[in-house]
């Protein structure tokens, strides 16, 4: 559904990375040159890298940390687009495509032929099984104009592979899953999880017991308190913001209920303890055929949390904490369900964060928010002082705006010419770093500097804006005296984690090239032997392959 547009940006919580040396080439594997039987690509929505390396001392040993010391880890990982937003991050995991490929290029954006905004997963055409379904719900993956891996994998084993991809939203299960995979999703009214038409007609039984047995409601009247004790927040930007309780104004399970279980840890154990009834109800990793499955999973609290605290919290560092204790659960259970060394996993991010712009200024940062409405108000004002009353702006989700071509024709003026002033004009706005245009996009040569190169690849000359507004560092669209988010092309928002891990496949080790999460997909390809997607753009990781 439309994700409101949250605005901040403010100063990462630095803390350098260890000089790291580039591990040596792997020693041939001695082992059946053989797939992994199960293929999980994990991410956990809203993880800038910066937080796993602040807290990787507190971790458990079989979570996060099992990943670090016994997988492959890329330091100097990004998303590599302008709009780091969840939908598009999402989308570039199982596609190794970038925007202008994948035509994902934000969550919500104006479709050209109404005029009307769009959320990037909505399909009026099917609707969740057994749940309600609004118009602007994420119900397939039809917008996404490119393959997956998954499908892919589905192609090359004669649909014999299974592919899954469970979330908190529907976005993040959705271009996971691609069109041949099957998609569930949180459905927050219900506390259900569900698929959509788009994929079948009816839950299988599997989905139907575990919806009888209502693991929702399990949570009523618990809180959420700290898992550490109050020493190991010392360093946190906040006081103690605990006791976060789960209830409704009814006194028993309902709608409010089941949506404030988003706002915390509920929802991720939730998500995997959905994810471990697929793999039990779609025996996935027990292929028959023998051929690899693939489940994608998206996490989806540590992202609701960093943009209602923060990511410089106590409510962020104790989620992350909690998460890696999740992770360490549910990897035990691969290893029982699968076979220790028979499954491998990918985790990364769809996007960074930025710290809140009150904790920025606080730090005599410049910060700040860029109010939307007001800033597109003031230049359809400005524009029809110039241009004796026209009206060329048809509509607006920032950072995109959208020209009325019609309206710039009847009143007989140059788009070169509103380009250029509505540009002028915005420039001199606080916050303000730069406008794209869509001549500077399609005519000009690239500049050189990577923000000029990373909001190219994250434009499409039919889904995105004739103007994209890039707000200065630690500036971000929004209203508001509290909250945090991203959607920048700077380094707090594009640095992810990216780890793999599966030790007959991948040679563990710090790796401190340059990497981008777009070369999931092609090095997933190249280890499983399928044909890449097509409009992947990544390059093979394989100074992290073991020599097959």
């Amino acid at each position: 559904m439309k994700t409101p547009i949250f605005l901040s940006l403010s100063l990462p919580l630095f803390l350098f990375l260890p000089s790291l040396a580039v591990a040596a080439p792997a020693k041939p594997n001695t082992a059946p040159n053989t797939a992994p039987k199960l293929v999980v690509v994990m991410a956990v929505d809203g993880l800038p890298q910066e937080q796993l390396v602040r807290y990787r001392d507190q971790f458990g040993s079989g979570g996060f940390r099992r990943l670090l010391d016994g997988g492959a880890w890329f330091t100097d990982a990004h998303q590599a687009h302008g709009t780091t937003v969840t939908a598009v991050g999402h989308a570039a995991i199982l596609t190794g495509a970038y925007p202008n490929q994948h035509g994902i290029v934000a969550n919500n954006w104006v479709d050209r032929a109404t005029g009307k905004q769009v959320y990037c997963t909505e399909d009026h055409n099917h609707q969740y099984i057994g749940e309600h379904t609004e118009p602007d719900d994420g119900t397939s993956p039809a917008r996404l104009r490119v393959d997956t891996l998954g499908d892919q994998l589905r192609y090359a084993t004669g649909n014999r592979a299974k592919v899954v991809a469970v979330s908190g939203k529907d976005r993040g299960a959705i271009l996971l899953a691609g069109r041949g995979g099957t998609a569930y999703m949180y459905m927050e009214r219900s506390g259900n999880f569900a698929s959509s038409t788009w994929y079948m007609q009816q839950h299988p039984q599997w989905v139907q017991r575990y919806l009888a047995g209502k693991p929702q409601d399990r949570y009523y009247g618990q809180k959420w308190r700290p898992l550490l004790a109050d020493s190991a927040y010392a360093g946190d930007a906040d006081g103690p913001l605990f006791d976060f309780p789960y209830y409704s104004e009814s006194g028993k399970p309902d709608a409010g209920y089941y949506k404030r279980l988003k706002e915390g840890p509920a929802v991720d154990e939730l998500t995997l303890d959905f994810a471990r009834a697929a793999i039990d109800g779609e025996a996935l990793g027990a292929n028959p055929a023998g051929v690899p499955d693939l489940l994608g999973v998206s996490l989806s609290g540590h992202d609701y949390v960093n943009h209602r605290h923060g990511p410089e919290s106590r409510m962020s560092h104790d989620h992350l904490q909690r998460l890696d204790r999740m992770l360490a659960g549910f990897f035990a259970y691969l290893d029982k369900r699968v076979g220790a060394d028979e499954w491998m996993i990918v985790l990364t991010a769809d996007h960074g964060f930025a710290n809140s712009a009150e904790f920025s200024q606080r730090q005599r940062i410049d910060a700040g928010r860029i109010d939307g409405k007001k800033l597109l108000a003031g230049l359809e004002q400005h524009l029809a002082t110039t241009f004796n009353g026209a009206k060329p702006i048809a509509n607006a989700v920032p950072p995109n705006i959208y020209f009325d071509g019609a309206a710039i024709d009847k009143a007989g003026l140059k788009r070169a010419d509103v380009e250029a002033a509505a540009s002028k004009w915005l420039l001199a706005r606080d916050g303000v770093a730069d406008v794209y245009t869509r001549t500077r996009f399609e005519e000009s040569g690239a500049s050189g500097t990577r923000q000029d190169l990373l909001m190219r690849r994250g434009w499409h000359r039919h889904e995105s804006g004739d103007l994209v507004v890039v707000p200065r560092a630690y500036w971000a669209f929004g209203s508001g005296t509290s909250g945090a988010t991203h959607g920048t092309p700077y380094r707090y928002d594009t640095s992810v984690p990216l780890l793999m891990m599966g030790k007959r496949w991948i040679a563990p080790g710090n790796y401190t090239q340059y990497a981008e999460v777009v070369d999931i997909a092609p090095t997933l390809a190249a280890l499983l032997q399928v044909r890449a997607p097509a409009g992947a753009e990544g390059r093979v990781l394989t100074e992290i392959l073991r020599r097959r």
